[in-house]
């Protein structure tokens, strides 16, 4: 890979992103949790935006998951 264009597979990082995501994104949550599966894909787009592309998408569909799941 070129410097600085490295995927981002640390946890805590993609967690914390998600975590601004879902925040921002309160309509596509709601969505989400009605039913709206597409809802996750934009959701994971908006990560993949914040991170410049650089976030593991597998991880990031997982851990995006995981938190629509809690709250």
């Amino acid at each position: 890979t070129q410097r600085g264009l490295s995927q981002i597979s640390d946890t805590q990082v993609v967690r914390e992103v998600v975590s601004q995501v879902i925040q921002a994104n309160a309509q596509a949550v709601a969505d989400y949790k009605a039913g709206k599966t597409q809802s996750l894909t934009f959701l994971i787009g908006q990560v993949m935006k914040a991170t410049r592309g650089r976030a593991n998408p597998r991880l990031t569909s997982k851990l995006l998951r995981e938190k629509l799941k809690e709250g």
